[in-house]
């Protein structure tokens, strides 16, 4: 994250806290029913079929609900029957088809309002399954609702503190904003672009985005998302990405892109289905002429050949896959886990064996003050000297600079003038504070060695116990003289230990440690989170090599990365996922799954979410296999009604489609951190 610039404007004017119950979120993308071609057919066929069936009853005209039960066969098959042949043409065998061939075969032997019946539900079913789909896309597309239309551009020099001078603001369009572009989020107002705030505080509701159940308190140089609530305060906010980049535009593009792929078992399933398909014709063909040759009546033999073709159709397997691995995509979606595909949601739950990268992924990746030791007969204080510290490294843009004015500002201190800076690349900073003259940098460039004096060798020994730690030592000298050191790390995630554990839980393997970093930090941070397999000082192609030993004793691995080092690996892992705040375009393009938000927590959740995808795929197999076999056994060994045969194929169609929807709820995110 890009340090905020030196000349950072007066703060924005922070009005007092109000309730929360300020404006409404956006509201919910849902899809209307009869907005579905499939439902208002369906609607059409169904208001026909029971206008007819009382005419029926009552003994009216035959030509009365003749031509009413006809408008339901033609408003309830058409579409059906032209997909089918379109199959057809493409030499496919489309169980929509045989629907239609059976419904028509049933009013060839007088059954008219049984093969209405079985137009009415299969086009019912057939809407429900387009509005199970529509309300999936949905549940991600109503993210793009939370992005507002319009934001406040301040114009070059203008809004300085927040008062815009006159032309210093304009309302535009949030997909004119341009990289770069400051924009002014008021008090109440939703934030239009990704970036990073320049002036202000506020408290941000990003539970949208990133799932956080509490407001986030967001100041100079934090980074806020498109479409989060802005709190009290005024923020001025850089914009950081286009608005086709954001992290909205992100999560609907990789769903909808997701939900274009299909797993492996929907593949097998499909291919399957084609030799099912043909095998279910010849034994229907079987089913009508067997009994014909052996006596049975014409109607009996073509009722029962016709019935058998509904309820071995295999509409509620086909249907089994893919509900419940969207629907888990979208959920993931929702709470900050972009999964690419659904071979990628499917793929999570198989694995068994986790690999870990240190910097960025366990760790920030902004590294930060740990320590600050002010030596004996310094006459300075612990914030003296880093605030002495501060002031000499004030205009450096290395980033254990950055760290120590951070620290110095996280504080509060002042921070005195500083003249005459200059900078040595690998040895530190010089420059004149208070008449002084102070030098930062590494304890090896700066003092000789062996030390010359006891205030040397205190200074040398300090920064020999922060590196034993874990800790990159800075020496602070003054007019030549040591007056304390300071101790700088890559700070841990607070949730790392824990989703450590998590993953080890999940897998029954502990994760391993795959670090470019040196031995000393790595076994350090390893101990703190958990992890007793630590390979450090490794190249990109050496990370590589160890996912692949792994993979060879069988393991599935899953590896958590996010820098240009992890790519390989990330490639070259049974399935890979970036942190995204802070990961490198490359990371974020080869892995199979980015966490938007770097929560670390999201990764055993999302792997907890698959598993229960992938369970719900089996049991949805179990229901429509016991279906069809139930079905089948009661057709060839007794009488079964076609209306109740009916009945059955198509509710299992309806309850196995409804059954992986379930993965939509909140709560089913929930349970999977469980």
């Amino acid at each position: 994250m890009p340090a905020a610039p030196p000349d950072t404007p007066t703060p924005l004017p922070v009005r007092p806290a109000r309730p929360r119950s300020g404006p409404a979120p956006a509201p919910r993308r849902r899809t209307r029913v009869l907005a579905l071609a499939e439902a208002r057919w369906a609607a059409a066929a169904t208001a026909a079929f029971l206008a007819a069936l009382p005419l029926q009853l009552a003994g009216a005209a035959a030509w009365t609900w003749g031509v009413l039960y006809a408008v339901a066969y033609v408003a309830g098959g058409w579409e059906p029957a032209l997909a089918g042949l379109r199959a057809l043409r493409e030499k496919n065998l489309d169980v929509d088809l045989l629907m239609i061939v059976a419904a028509l075969g049933a009013a060839s032997i007088g059954q008219v309002m049984d093969g209405a019946l079985l137009i009415v539900i299969f086009a019912t079913s057939g809407a429900l399954e387009a509005l199970a789909t529509a309300r999936t896309a949905d549940s991600v597309r109503s993210l793009l609702d939370l992005a507002p239309a319009t934001a406040t551009r301040l114009a070059a020099g203008g809004g300085e503190g927040g008062q815009a001078g006159e032309g210093g603001e304009e309302t535009v369009g949030t997909a004119e904003l341009r990289v770069g572009d400051v924009i002014l989020v008021r008090p109440g107002e939703r934030v239009g672009a990704d970036g990073e705030v320049l002036d202000g505080a506020s408290d941000v509701d990003q539970a949208t985005i990133t799932g956080e159940p509490l407001p986030v308190g967001k100041a100079a140089g934090d980074e806020v998302f498109a479409g989060t609530l802005n709190g009290a305060g005024a923020l001025r906010v850089r914009v950081g990405r286009d608005a086709s980049d954001s992290v909205i535009a992100r999560i609907v593009a990789m769903v909808e892109e997701a939900s274009e792929t299909k797993a492996p078992t929907q593949l097998f399933i499909e291919k399957v289905e084609q030799r099912y398909s043909l095998g279910m014709v010849i034994a229907t063909l079987a089913v009508f002429t067997v009994p014909l040759a052996l006596g049975d009546d014409l109607t009996g033999a073509l009722l029962r050949a016709m019935t058998f073709m509904i309820v071995a159709s295999p509409c509620a397997v086909v249907l089994a896959t893919m509900p419940p691995l969207l629907s888990a995509i979208a959920n993931a979606g929702r709470h900050g886990v972009l999964v690419k595909s659904a071979v990628v949601m499917e793929r999570l739950g198989q694995v068994d064996a986790v690999a870990v990268d240190k910097t960025g992924t366990l760790t920030e990746g902004t590294p930060r003050v740990t320590a600050v030791h002010a030596l004996p007969g310094s006459d300075l204080t612990d914030d003296a000297l880093l605030a002495l510290a501060a002031a000499a490294e004030h205009s450096s843009e290395h980033p254990l600079a950055r760290a120590v004015v951070g620290a110095a500002r996280a504080r509060g201190l002042a921070l005195p003038s500083a003249t005459g800076f200059t900078s040595a690349p690998g040895v530190g900073v010089r420059a004149t504070v208070g008449g002084a003259t102070v030098e930062v940098g590494a304890p090896a460039r700066l003092l000789a060695s062996p030390p010359q004096d006891a205030t040397a060798a205190d200074a040398l020994a300090r920064a020999g116990q922060l590196g034993e730690d874990g800790q990159t030592a800075v020496l602070v000298l003054r007019d030549g003289v040591p007056v304390g050191v300071l101790g700088i790390a890559d700070r841990l995630r607070p949730d790392a230990a824990a989703t450590v554990t998590a993953l080890e839980t999940l897998t029954g393997t502990a994760p391993m440690l795959l670090t470019g970093d040196n031995a000393q930090a790595a076994a350090q941070l390893a101990k703190e989170v958990g992890i007793d397999d630590v390979r450090a000082g490794l190249l990109p192609q050496d990370k590589v090599a160890a996912v692949r030993e792994a993979e060879g004793a069988g393991r599935r691995v899953l590896v958590i990365g996010d820098g240009v080092n992890d790519a390989p690996a990330l490639a070259a892992a049974h399935t890979g996922i970036a942190m995204g705040r802070a990961g490198s375009d490359l990371a974020l393009e080869t892995a199979d799954a980015v966490v938007v938000r770097d929560e670390l927590a999201t990764v055993p959740r999302v792997i907890a979410l698959s598993r229960r995808a992938r369970g719900l795929v089996v049991q949805n197999l179990v229901i429509a296999g016991a279906f069809i076999a139930v079905l089948v056994t009661w057709d060839l060994v007794g009488t079964l009604p076609l209306p109740l045969g009916v009945l059955g194929h198509e509710g299992s169609t309806v309850l196995v489609g409804l059954n992986g929807l379930r993965l939509l709820r909140d709560a089913a995110w929930r349970d999977a951190g469980a």
